[in-house]
């Protein structure tokens, strides 16, 4: 029945083509990932089955924030660097506390706890802390220079230092993969059995870049609309970017995770939903930074509102804190997904009208 909506793939291309309402390729474009994203979870269950779970968790993650990467690039290429910023944090906080939420709600149901291995999610918990001890530095640097010791450029400092942790960042992100696929592999395979693929290699990887593709298409209508929509719906632009374009950006982490959580793989979902967090803040943010000066719209990693900080430090807490025992029940999910919607709501209001 999902494929269905898979129609409204031309149908915002038609929209957007013939200059429908904005909102109106907005909703068509955001509801198209859903059935894009069930492609996407199809493909990579099929890559972890040819590869190992470890490398199909990585390819789940690395597809699906193409699309956040994509949508993050076009809205910096219009000089809105807050709003890019905004996404990272939704999508660090929506990756963890939503996403990592549903999927244990969705897998509990009929369970009395699901396990996983420790040593997996204390790693990924780990990351994430050091992402957000990365993310924070800039801030309290921008504090610190315009507050206790002002300056005379504090702009051209906080840029240079913003570059300096995205080389740093970018270099742990790549010394983790060598560490998880190569030298302890054997540690962080997964226990968990895998099955026989059913699609040969060619066709697997050809689905995921074919839906990938899609999915950043729809993501780049989505974009298009941003401030028309917020303007109709009488929201801020800030909200559409910390709220809505994460939840559309990842909604292939999202289906992939309830999905893997259903089947009792927990591990797998450990990796997919926190481990996309963990590259939204050790790579993708790096990369946009890196990007920016291409572009000409230089961006630092200054987080100027502080409810961003609290939010990916409150979610780092939430993660560390069910990554301890290694099992997770449905109430923990409960907590979870609270935490998310508490967050939403200090966003909304924050930027009320």
């Amino acid at each position: 029945m999902i494929s269905y909506l898979l129609l409204l793939v031309p149908l915002s291309l038609a929209f957007e083509y013939f200059h429908a309402p904005p909102l109106l390729v907005f909703g068509t474009a955001a509801v198209a990932i859903v059935p894009l994203a069930e492609w996407i979870r199809r493909g990579t269950e099929q890559l972890a089955e040819h590869a190992g779970s470890a490398i199909g968790g990585l390819l789940n993650v690395t597809f699906g924030n193409a699309a956040e990467l994509i949508l993050a690039l076009f809205v910096l290429a219009s000089g809105n660097t807050e709003v890019v910023k905004a996404t990272i944090t939704g999508s660090i906080i929506g990756n963890s506390l939503l996403g990592l939420g549903l999927a244990i709600l969705f897998g509990s149901r009929g369970r009395p706890s699901q396990q996983f291995k420790r040593e997996r999610a204390g790693l990924l918990a780990s990351l994430l802390i050091l992402s957000v001890i990365a993310l924070m530095i800039p801030a309290l640097f921008d504090y610190t220079e315009r507050g206790l010791a002002p300056t005379v450029n504090p702009e051209a400092l906080d840029e240079r230092l913003s570059l300096g942790v995205s080389v740093v960042l970018i270099g742990v992100y790549l010394a983790n993969l060598f560490y998880t696929l190569v030298t302890h592999r054997d540690v962080f395979e997964s226990a968990e059995p895998d099955g026989k693929p059913t699609w040969s290699l060619m066709k697997s990887l050809g689905v995921l870049v074919a839906a990938t593709a899609a999915v950043a298409a729809m993501a780049d209508l989505v974009s298009h609309g941003i401030e028309n929509t917020a303007e109709q719906l009488g929201i801020s632009v800030f909200f559409l970017g910390v709220i809505v374009l994460p939840l559309v950006g990842n909604a292939a982490e999202y289906v992939s995770a309830i999905y893997f959580a259903r089947q009792n793989r927990m591990g797998l979902v450990m990796s997919i939903a926190v481990g996309s967090s963990i590259q939204i803040a050790l790579m993708t943010a790096p990369i946009l930074v890196l990007v920016s000066y291409a572009m000409g719209h230089p961006m630092n990693l200054v987080f100027s509102n502080p409810l961003e900080l609290i939010a990916i430090a409150g979610a780092a807490f939430a993660v560390n804190s069910i990554a301890q025992d290694g099992e997770t029940t449905w109430f923990e999910g409960v907590l979870l997904v609270a935490v998310y919607l508490l967050l939403a709501l200090a966003f909304f209001f924050m930027g009320a009208k």
